[in-house]
């Protein structure tokens, strides 16, 4: 097999989503602007890209997009070289999101996509070299608890999809044993992702399916390491001590 080296890349970042999690904050603010120790966690995971070479960055914004806006003119994109996606008219959710951006990113080797509202010392030179040049995506995961699953084999294949509080079930690939991983909201992708038969809106776990069935979307274990969802109040009291 093939492996990519790390190297430099394009990042994106979702920061579209309203948020509802983080009430009353969201109410009149975007969740990205959300701080932990004095810094918003659009600086904290710009910052976060820069120290692994990553400086070119896409941003989508729908909710308050215009404090985004102002934050990043106001601080010169943090460092980086910042490019500002706009779904002001509908959010269009993680694989709509994607989709709309594909004008920045469908040139490049590979890419790196991000969760805004997570925050992680995930080592991401090893989820680079870890991503296979004929997959799609490869996926940061890890085994801890969550209401939803992605379902691997043994060799960390995706083959397919769980919701632990209703039981509902998506396989795209009868494979077994099946293994239950964590999503972080982390991946590296491959070009050939924009060959996705959707349209408007629509989540990325619906896109991994699709190119699950051909085996071409796998997982990196990056259990151990210190990673949380900033999507709630108390989250953010958490992260302030975790990410000093």
């Amino acid at each position: 097999m093939a492996f990519l080296n790390f190297c430099i890349m394009k990042a994106m970042l979702f920061a579209a989503g309203l948020g509802t999690r983080l009430k009353p904050f969201t109410d009149k603010h975007p969740k990205a602007l959300a701080q932990v120790n004095g810094k918003t966690l659009l600086q904290l995971n710009i910052e976060y890209l820069q120290r692994f070479g990553i400086r070119e960055v896409i941003v989508n914004v729908h909710h308050f997009a215009d404090q985004i806006e102002e934050v990043m003119a106001k601080n010169k994109g943090f460092g980086s070289e910042v490019v500002i996606s706009d779904e002001r008219d509908e959010v269009l959710e993680t694989g709509g999101g994607l989709k709309k951006a594909k004008p920045y990113l469908e040139k490049e080797d590979h890419f790196l996509v991000m969760n805004v509202d997570v925050l992680t010392n995930l080592d991401l030179s090893k989820l680079i070299s870890s991503h296979h040049k004929g997959n799609v995506a490869t996926l940061a995961v890890m085994q801890r608890n969550s209401s939803r699953h992605l379902l691997f084999d043994s060799g960390m294949i995706l083959c397919g999809w769980k919701n632990n509080t209703t039981g509902e079930e998506k396989i795209s690939l009868d494979r077994q044993p099946l293994i239950a991983y964590a999503f972080s909201g982390i991946q590296i992708v491959s070009p050939e992702i924009f060959d996705m038969p959707f349209e408007g809106k629509f989540s990325m776990i619906d896109v991994y399916l699709y190119f699950a069935r051909q085996g071409l979307v796998k997982g990196f274990d990056h259990s151990g390491d210190i990673f949380i969802d900033v999507g709630k109040p108390e989250s953010l009291g958490k992260a302030s001590e975790l990410f000093t």
